[in-house]
Protein backbone atom coordinates (compact mmCIF):
# COMPACT_ATOMS: atom_id res chain seq x y z
CA UNK A 1 0.00 0.00 0.00
CA UNK A 2 0.90 3.63 -1.33
CA UNK A 3 0.79 6.19 1.22
CA UNK A 4 -0.11 10.30 0.39
CA UNK A 5 0.64 13.39 2.71
CA UNK A 6 -1.69 16.44 1.73
CA UNK A 7 1.18 19.52 1.92
CA UNK A 8 -0.82 22.05 -0.53
CA UNK A 9 -2.59 24.00 1.83
CA UNK A 10 -1.41 27.54 2.29
CA UNK A 11 -1.86 27.70 6.08
CA UNK A 12 -3.25 31.32 6.46
CA UNK A 13 -4.02 30.80 10.22
CA UNK A 14 0.08 30.38 10.91
CA UNK A 15 0.69 33.65 8.80
CA UNK A 16 2.98 35.12 8.86
CA UNK A 17 5.47 32.08 9.44
CA UNK A 18 4.10 30.66 6.42
CA UNK A 19 4.64 33.49 4.58
CA UNK A 20 8.32 32.32 3.25
CA UNK A 21 7.86 28.67 4.72
CA UNK A 22 5.28 25.89 3.86
CA UNK A 23 3.66 24.81 6.32
CA UNK A 24 4.68 20.98 6.40
CA UNK A 25 8.24 22.63 6.75
CA UNK A 26 7.77 24.58 9.83
CA UNK A 27 10.83 22.49 12.51
CA UNK A 28 8.33 21.08 15.48
CA UNK A 29 11.22 20.29 17.96
CA UNK A 30 14.02 20.32 15.96
CA UNK A 31 12.83 18.64 12.47
CA UNK A 32 10.37 19.98 9.90
CA UNK A 33 6.75 18.90 10.65
CA UNK A 34 6.21 16.80 7.73
CA UNK A 35 9.73 14.86 8.24
CA UNK A 36 7.86 13.22 11.40
CA UNK A 37 5.62 11.57 9.29
CA UNK A 38 7.86 10.24 6.68
CA UNK A 39 9.93 8.75 9.11
CA UNK A 40 6.77 7.32 10.46
CA UNK A 41 5.48 5.89 7.37
CA UNK A 42 9.05 4.33 6.86
CA UNK A 43 9.32 2.79 10.69
CA UNK A 44 5.69 1.24 9.68
CA UNK A 45 6.73 -0.11 6.61
CA UNK A 46 5.93 2.16 3.95
CA UNK A 47 8.38 2.77 1.16
CA UNK A 48 6.53 4.88 -2.19
CA UNK A 49 4.65 8.35 -1.11
CA UNK A 50 3.09 10.86 -3.03
CA UNK A 51 3.02 14.32 -1.68
CA UNK A 52 0.85 17.06 -3.39
CA UNK A 53 1.92 20.93 -3.48
CA UNK A 54 0.90 24.18 -4.34
CA UNK A 55 2.31 27.20 -1.99
CA UNK A 56 5.92 27.32 -1.90
CA UNK A 57 6.43 23.80 -3.64
CA UNK A 58 9.68 24.51 -4.81
CA UNK A 59 10.71 24.36 -1.01
CA UNK A 60 9.55 21.08 -0.10
CA UNK A 61 11.43 19.75 -3.01
CA UNK A 62 14.61 21.41 -2.20
CA UNK A 63 14.35 20.14 1.54
CA UNK A 64 13.02 16.60 0.59
CA UNK A 65 14.25 15.46 -2.54
CA UNK A 66 13.43 12.19 -3.82
CA UNK A 67 12.23 11.00 -0.42
CA UNK A 68 15.62 8.74 0.02
CA UNK A 69 17.11 10.51 3.35
CA UNK A 70 13.88 9.90 4.91
CA UNK A 71 13.88 5.87 3.27
CA UNK A 72 11.54 6.47 1.25
CA UNK A 73 10.68 7.13 -2.46
CA UNK A 74 8.62 10.58 -3.16
CA UNK A 75 6.34 10.92 -6.24
CA UNK A 76 5.57 14.66 -6.47
CA UNK A 77 1.87 15.76 -7.48
CA UNK A 78 1.99 19.60 -8.18
CA UNK A 79 -1.25 21.36 -8.54
CA UNK A 80 0.23 24.80 -9.28
CA UNK A 81 -0.78 27.86 -7.72
CA UNK A 82 -4.09 27.17 -6.58
CA UNK A 83 -4.25 24.24 -3.85
CA UNK A 84 -6.95 21.64 -5.37
CA UNK A 85 -9.04 21.04 -1.74
CA UNK A 86 -8.31 18.13 0.11
CA UNK A 87 -10.78 15.99 -2.17
CA UNK A 88 -9.27 17.65 -5.92
CA UNK A 89 -5.57 16.77 -4.65
CA UNK A 90 -6.55 13.43 -3.66
CA UNK A 91 -8.57 12.59 -6.49
CA UNK A 92 -5.74 13.83 -8.99
CA UNK A 93 -3.04 11.49 -7.12
CA UNK A 94 -5.28 8.65 -7.42
CA UNK A 95 -3.48 7.03 -10.43
CA UNK A 96 -0.12 7.83 -8.80
CA UNK A 97 -1.57 5.71 -5.65
CA UNK A 98 -3.83 3.17 -7.10
CA UNK A 99 -4.93 0.26 -8.00
CA UNK A 100 -5.78 -0.84 -4.37
CA UNK A 101 -6.14 0.50 -1.01
CA UNK A 102 -4.33 3.99 -0.11
CA UNK A 103 -2.96 5.92 2.81
CA UNK A 104 -3.87 9.57 3.71
CA UNK A 105 -2.38 12.01 6.33
CA UNK A 106 -2.62 15.21 6.44
CA UNK A 107 1.15 16.79 6.70
CA UNK A 108 0.21 19.30 9.29
CA UNK A 109 -1.15 17.01 12.08
CA UNK A 110 1.38 15.24 14.57
CA UNK A 111 0.43 11.55 15.66
CA UNK A 112 1.61 8.97 17.09
CA UNK A 113 -1.25 6.60 15.32
CA UNK A 114 0.30 3.36 14.22
CA UNK A 115 0.31 3.48 10.31
CA UNK A 116 1.43 0.00 10.13
CA UNK A 117 -1.94 -1.75 11.17
CA UNK A 118 -4.19 0.58 9.44
CA UNK A 119 -6.96 -1.30 7.24
CA UNK A 120 -9.89 -1.24 4.88
CA UNK A 121 -12.80 -3.09 5.39
CA UNK A 122 -13.61 -5.13 2.11
CA UNK A 123 -17.26 -3.09 2.35
CA UNK A 124 -16.06 0.09 2.66
CA UNK A 125 -15.02 3.15 0.27
CA UNK A 126 -12.99 4.66 2.97
CA UNK A 127 -11.69 3.92 6.68
CA UNK A 128 -11.08 7.18 9.19
CA UNK A 129 -9.15 7.52 12.27
CA UNK A 130 -11.34 9.37 14.65
CA UNK A 131 -9.99 11.16 17.49
CA UNK A 132 -11.21 12.85 20.95
CA UNK A 133 -12.75 16.38 20.24
CA UNK A 134 -10.18 19.19 20.17
CA UNK A 135 -10.99 22.81 21.63
CA UNK A 136 -11.21 23.99 18.31
CA UNK A 137 -13.68 21.60 17.49
CA UNK A 138 -15.91 20.57 20.23
CA UNK A 139 -18.79 19.59 18.05
CA UNK A 140 -16.79 16.91 16.23
CA UNK A 141 -17.40 15.71 12.83
CA UNK A 142 -18.47 12.10 12.81
CA UNK A 143 -20.00 9.88 14.95
CA UNK A 144 -19.37 5.76 15.44
CA UNK A 145 -21.41 3.67 15.18
CA UNK A 146 -19.69 -0.23 15.61
CA UNK A 147 -16.94 0.54 13.45
CA UNK A 148 -19.03 2.20 11.29
CA UNK A 149 -18.65 5.83 10.71
CA UNK A 150 -22.41 7.81 10.64
CA UNK A 151 -24.00 11.06 10.67
CA UNK A 152 -25.77 12.43 13.83
CA UNK A 153 -25.79 15.72 15.72
CA UNK A 154 -24.23 14.80 18.82
CA UNK A 155 -21.67 12.35 20.70
CA UNK A 156 -19.11 13.12 17.65
CA UNK A 157 -15.14 12.63 17.48
CA UNK A 158 -13.29 14.87 14.95
CA UNK A 159 -11.58 13.56 11.66
CA UNK A 160 -7.86 13.18 12.68
CA UNK A 161 -6.83 13.73 9.48
CA UNK A 162 -5.55 10.06 8.65
CA UNK A 163 -7.58 7.75 6.82
CA UNK A 164 -7.52 4.96 3.95
CA UNK A 165 -8.60 5.38 0.60
CA UNK A 166 -9.93 3.11 -2.26
CA UNK A 167 -10.01 4.48 -5.80
CA UNK A 168 -13.76 3.80 -6.31
CA UNK A 169 -14.02 6.46 -2.81
CA UNK A 170 -13.74 8.84 -5.81
CA UNK A 171 -16.48 7.79 -8.31
CA UNK A 172 -17.93 10.33 -10.70
CA UNK A 173 -15.63 12.59 -9.95
CA UNK A 174 -13.87 14.70 -12.14
CA UNK A 175 -10.59 16.86 -12.01
CA UNK A 176 -10.76 19.67 -10.42
CA UNK A 177 -10.79 21.50 -7.49
CA UNK A 178 -13.38 20.31 -4.37
CA UNK A 179 -13.80 19.66 -0.79
CA UNK A 180 -13.54 15.74 0.80
CA UNK A 181 -16.78 16.20 3.43
CA UNK A 182 -19.01 15.86 0.20
CA UNK A 183 -17.87 12.66 -0.52
CA UNK A 184 -17.42 11.38 2.54
CA UNK A 185 -21.27 12.18 3.06
CA UNK A 186 -22.01 10.16 0.28
CA UNK A 187 -19.77 7.01 1.57
CA UNK A 188 -21.77 7.25 5.03
CA UNK A 189 -25.42 7.11 2.91
CA UNK A 190 -23.77 4.18 1.12
CA UNK A 191 -22.64 2.66 4.25
CA UNK A 192 -19.53 2.30 3.03
CA UNK A 193 -17.39 4.82 5.72
CA UNK A 194 -15.93 2.90 8.30
CA UNK A 195 -13.74 4.02 11.06
CA UNK A 196 -12.14 3.59 14.78
CA UNK A 197 -11.14 5.69 17.52
CA UNK A 198 -7.49 6.79 18.24
CA UNK A 199 -7.21 7.53 22.07
CA UNK A 200 -3.31 7.71 21.68
CA UNK A 201 -1.66 11.40 21.01
CA UNK A 202 -2.79 13.93 18.30
CA UNK A 203 -2.17 17.68 17.37
CA UNK A 204 -3.24 19.78 14.46
CA UNK A 205 -1.12 22.13 14.39
CA UNK A 206 -3.14 25.10 12.94
CA UNK A 207 -1.96 27.69 14.79
CA UNK A 208 1.09 29.04 15.93
CA UNK A 209 -0.12 28.61 19.55
CA UNK A 210 -0.49 25.09 18.48
CA UNK A 211 2.70 24.35 17.29
CA UNK A 212 4.48 25.92 20.02
CA UNK A 213 2.76 23.49 22.28
CA UNK A 214 3.48 20.85 20.34
CA UNK A 215 7.46 21.60 19.88
CA UNK A 216 7.72 22.30 23.70
CA UNK A 217 5.62 18.63 24.86
CA UNK A 218 8.27 16.77 21.94
CA UNK A 219 11.15 18.66 23.13
CA UNK A 220 9.91 17.34 27.14
CA UNK A 221 10.26 13.83 25.94
CA UNK A 222 13.12 13.29 23.28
Amino acid sequence: MKAMLLAAGRGERMRPLTDSIPKPLVPVAGRPLIAWHLAALAAAGYREVVINTSWLAEALHASLGDGTGFGVRITWSDEGPVPLETGGGIFRAVPLLGPGPFLVVNADIWTDIDFARLALEADAHAHLVLVANPPHNVRGDFGLDGGRIVSRDSDRFTYSGVGVFRPEFFHDSVPGRFPLLPLLNRAIAERRLRGELHRGAWSDVGTAERLAALDARLRAIQ
